[in-house]
């Protein structure tokens, strides 16, 4: 980028020296005859796909991990508030929690918009449209659920409408057009037409997977609004369970990364935690952010005989990384500065999660499983919840053998599992709630954003917040992120009108559907 930014000015430099003297064919001196000016929409979407996945402005190392997943206890860091700024300290500091505002509108979302400009004017390119129109839910419904009432029917039209400060929609009305969109989207494939293939990085251009895809966000927004607006939610769920929502692994929206030189190869999720914080390289000894798994999160998994923990976890014993269930330990979220026996604490086991060739996992066949059980148990759906819900778990433990065979769970150790946390289809709804969505929390570990939100909508697991010196939500666990400083400069008037409707930018303030 500072080499192009260079040659740009001294290129103007030069120009402008020469415009002093004669313009004379200049226009036409400087077109290049040999570039495209129609944009390629294979390119566009792989490299929103790309995009999407946090790979640009350690997107995914400030918003998912040191935030998210401090506030839902997956990981906890060792630095003083003021140093960390967010995380399980709940401080509120814009370069971290403003970051997924300002990246996704002027990166992924800008072009989406370009994409599917250009594919609506071919009506041969309708798959490819409708592709894109899905993945830009996904993505803005991760922005909404962060920061509630956000830009949506005026973003990105810049470039088309002139439109460069858009209002700030209602959450309510946000979540009304996402659904909308979802159901136009899908209602537009058409297997007789032209499909992505390789540039589609989730499904090769599989419609039918695409289609389970919409439904599987449609069914995840209906049961975001079951507080808020439960008639809606209901017939939105049903009308997502009916259309087909993810129920197989094979149906599951996964990247898959290698382990080349360029980082566009390298897991994303990896590529952030690894460069920023945990340091395999070191041992255990020594994390940029002090970071390590969350006291409450191992204690979890061990008191259940989780046989994930040794996927997923290890500590660093004699300089080699020791998986044994017996050792691991989860560092206390609030904990000020790096403890004398850091080492001894678990951290993200190398040789599974931390690959760089792990796949990424976007939307699981688990995560449906166990929304679906919730319908059931709502009586929203048919079917049975107890068998649904050991499915969930059953995939969700399977799914770690897509990160090598140091991931691959014994049969027989899931059926142990499943038998002894089966759903008590005798307890009351509440408890039932408890298991199912613990479960939830436990299959959405690194993708924190959704473990957040999903956390905020039911309450369960049930979570011990932290009161550290100089906190900025007297020792809540925070309900939302602050926009972007950026939009009080440059969009103040909407900023304002926002804030009146929503309530003040702070991390205490709960959004819509967050009753």
């Amino acid at each position: 980028m500072q080499r192009i930014t260079k040659y740009t000015f001294a290129l103007l430099l030069g120009a402008s020296v020469g415009l002093a003297s004669c313009d004379k064919g200049f226009e036409e001196m400087n077109t290049n005859p040999n570039a495209s000016t129609k944009p390629n929409v294979d390119y566009l979407f792989s490299q929103s796909i790309l995009q999407g996945n946090y790979v640009y402005d350690r997107v995914y190392f400030y918003t998912s991990y040191l935030t998210c997943g401090a506030f839902v206890q997956h990981f906890a860091f060792g630095k003083e508030v003021t140093l960390a700024g967010s995380g399980d300290k709940y401080g509120q500091v814009d370069s971290y929690q403003g970051q997924y505002f300002r990246f996704a509108y002027t990166n992924v979302l800008t072009t989406l918009g370009e994409l599917i400009r250009t594919a609506d004017a071919n009506p041969d390119l309708v798959n490819k449209s409708a592709s894109a129109r899905i993945w830009r839910v996904l993505i803005q419904q991760r922005i909404t659920d962060l920061y509630g009432d956000v830009p949506y029917s005026e973003a990105g039209k810049a470039a088309t409408d002139r439109v460069y400060q858009p209002k700030y929609d209602a959450q309510s009305a946000v979540y009304d057009g996402m659904l909308r969109e979802l159901e136009s989207a899908i209602g537009a494939f058409n297997d007789g037409k032209v499909k992505f293939g390789a540039a589609d990085f989730v499904y090769k251009g599989d419609v039918a997977k695409w289609k389970k895809l919409g439904y599987s966000l449609m069914l995840r927004m209906a049961m975001r609004m079951t507080k808020v607006a439960p008639d809606k939610a209901r017939e939105w769920a049903q009308k997502a369970i009916a259309g087909g929502i993810i129920m197989q692994e094979g149906d599951q929206a996964v990247v898959l990364y290698g382990s080349g030189s360029q980082n566009y190869n390298v897991n994303p999720v990896v590529f952030e935690i690894v460069g920023q914080d945990i340091k395999p390289s070191s041992k255990g000894a020594d994390n940029t952010e002090n970071g390590k798994f969350s006291k409450t999160f191992i204690d979890f998994l061990k008191a259940k005989n989780d046989p994930r923990l040794p996927v997923i976890s290890v500590v660093w014993k004699d300089g080699k990384p020791d998986t044994s269930a017996a050792i691991q330990r989860g560092m206390p979220n609030g904990t000020e500065g790096r403890p004398d026996d850091f080492v001894t604490y678990s951290e993200p086991n190398p040789a599974t999660v931390l690959q760089n060739s792990a796949p990424l996992i976007v939307v699981s066949a688990a995560e449906m499983r166990f929304l679906l059980t919730e319908a059931i148990l709502r009586t929203w759906a048919t079917g049975n919840a107890a068998q649904t819900y050991k499915e969930g778990i059953e995939i969700a433990m399977r799914n770690w053998a897509l990160f090598g065979e140091g991931g691959r769970i014994a049969p027989d150790k899931i059926n142990a599992y499943t038998t002894a946390n089966a759903l008590n289809m005798a307890s009351p709804f509440n408890d039932q709630m408890n298991q199912v969505h613990s479960q939830f929390w436990i299959a959405s570990l690194f993708d924190e954003q959704e473990a957040y939100a999903n956390w905020r909508r039911t309450g369960f697991p049930v979570l011990v917040p932290v009161n550290a010196k100089d906190n900025m939500t007297n020792g809540t666990i925070p309900r939302r992120l602050p926009y972007s400083r950026t939009e009080q400069g440059s969009n103040r008037s909407n900023y304002d009108a926002a804030l009146a409707r929503q309530g003040a930018d702070l991390l205490t303030t709960r959004i819509w559907w967050d009753k």
